[in-house]
């Protein structure tokens, strides 16, 4: 059984811990300094095979502090947040601050921009597991899946619960504090015939344990996975479209917003700079960000600056309509934050929405591609590269799976070609959307 988890006995002492930093910054001559600490509890099991494998109990918490002298900027953390570790992290950040050199944009944001409005976005929600349980939930979401004719064996199922409590303040007297949850469970099965073995998964996650779907669902959801992959050949070499999973299609998203982040931006390490207003999607999409939304899985009032998050619209009508920014990289922009220190928050599309079988009918004879292996994704030049797995359509119809190719092109030339987004929502984490369909990628099989 874990310890009990006194949320706001633990939100009171670590807001206790980060205003003795501050005052401690300022009494041994930091102009400036920001502290940021946390504590997380959970608890993760894993099974394999009707067995227990592993069982994991873990409390982590740590401060991290900033101290600024001048534009000189000293940094410094520690996994204790006892009163004399506090003391030395402190008086190392201003070891550090004193010892580099002048950056013209370093600094705490403004002032006038530190949030006020703090509400309680509902993303706490406890969940009173005992080991024991969490290991029945996790046996019983396996052997669901593993008592599906076909699947030979498993590689386990895991369940994870877990809650925290991080506070950021800072010396303009901005201290802002959110308690979290996040619970999970997934399982990975095994399955074979006369064409050999595959393997394939399914999870469910969300901040309130009653969202989760049910242990038997998510072992047979990851038993029909695993099946449909039976048989897989490598699909024809050539030029075609292109079907992202909802999956994957939100790794595309991802790709996007890392390319029009700060940091890539003053860096000049995105095909992005210096495209603000371009038409980079078709007139029919546009992506925001929804920061404040009640109970979502990254939601928060105030970003990693203290900033207060707000509503943000990335792409409209097509056009790239706003970069991510913290206070600094705006500074190195000579721009404006757009409150994302720590990245965008609930990111949600509007678009037109096609079914999956009207999105099959629309590319004809393609790829739809459910797996994708390696990292081939060139930030600067927009290039795209990764192994896949997934199916063949042919006559708009799925009709058999497919392994072992390859799909390239450009991000720019995919974010243009997109011919429609599915209806098939997945919203188990921050970046909601269906199925992508690009026009078309070059694939290389046989």
């Amino acid at each position: 059984m874990t310890q009990a988890f006194d949320a706001a006995a633990q939100q009171a002492l670590l807001e206790t811990r980060a205003q003795m930093a501050l005052e401690l910054a300022r009494r041994l001559g930091a102009d400036a300094c920001e502290v940021g600490a946390s504590v997380d509890q959970g608890v993760g099991v894993s099974v394999r095979e009707g067995e227990v494998e592993t069982v994991e109990l873990s409390r982590d918490q740590g401060i991290a502090v900033t101290v600024y002298v001048g534009k000189r900027k000293g940094s410094a953390s520690s996994t204790d947040a006892g009163e004399a570790s506090i003391r030395a992290v402190v008086e190392k950040a201003l070891a550090i601050a004193r010892h580099t050199g002048e950056d013209p944009a370093a600094g705490l944001a403004d002032a006038e921009l530190m949030a006020t409005e703090l509400p309680d976005l509902d993303v706490h929600h406890p969940w009173p597991l005992s080991t024991e349980e969490a290991i029945e939930l996790a046996l019983a979401c396996e052997s669901a899946g593993r008592r599906r004719p076909g699947i030979r064996s498993s590689d386990g199922a895991s369940l994870s619960s877990g809650e925290g409590v991080r506070v950021y303040a800072n010396s303009h007297g901005f201290l802002g504090t959110q308690r979290g949850s996040r619970h999970s469970l997934s399982c990975m099965l095994i399955a074979g015939d006369d064409s050999g073995m595959q393997r394939d998964y399914d999870y469910t996650s969300a901040r309130n344990p009653r969202d989760l779907l049910a242990p038997e669902k998510v072992g047979e959801s990851a038993a029909e996975r695993t099946l449909r992959r039976l048989g897989a050949r490598r699909p024809a070499t050539g030029r075609m479209p292109v079907l992202f999973d909802p999956t994957l299609a939100s790794g595309l998203v991802g790709s996007l917003m890392g390319a029009i982040a700060g940091g890539a931006l003053y860096r000049q390490a995105s095909f992005l700079c210096d495209r603000l207003g371009d038409g980079l999607f078709p007139e029919w999409f546009s992506l925001q960000e929804r920061p404040m939304e009640v109970g979502a899985m990254a939601s928060s009032p105030f970003d990693g600056d203290g900033v207060q998050t707000r509503d943000n619209v990335f792409i409209e009508n097509g056009r790239l309509a706003s970069y991510m920014l913290s206070a600094y990289s705006a500074r190195r922009l000579g721009m404006q934050t757009t409150g994302n220190a720590g990245g965008a928050r609930n990111l949600r599309l509007d678009a037109p929405l096609a079914s999956r079988d009207e999105l099959l009918a629309r590319m004809g004879r393609g790829v739809l591609v459910t797996e994708l292996m390696g990292q081939g994704v060139n930030a600067v030049t927009g290039g795209y590269s990764r192994g896949a797995a997934g199916f063949w359509v042919e006559n708009g119809q799925i009709r058999h799976p497919v392994e072992e190719f390859t799909i390239a092109g450009n991000l720019e030339a995919m974010f243009r070609g997109l011919a429609g987004i599915g209806s098939d929502t997945d919203t188990r984490g921050s970046i909601h959307t269906g199925s992508w369909l690009i026009d078309e990628m070059t694939v290389a099989g046989s």
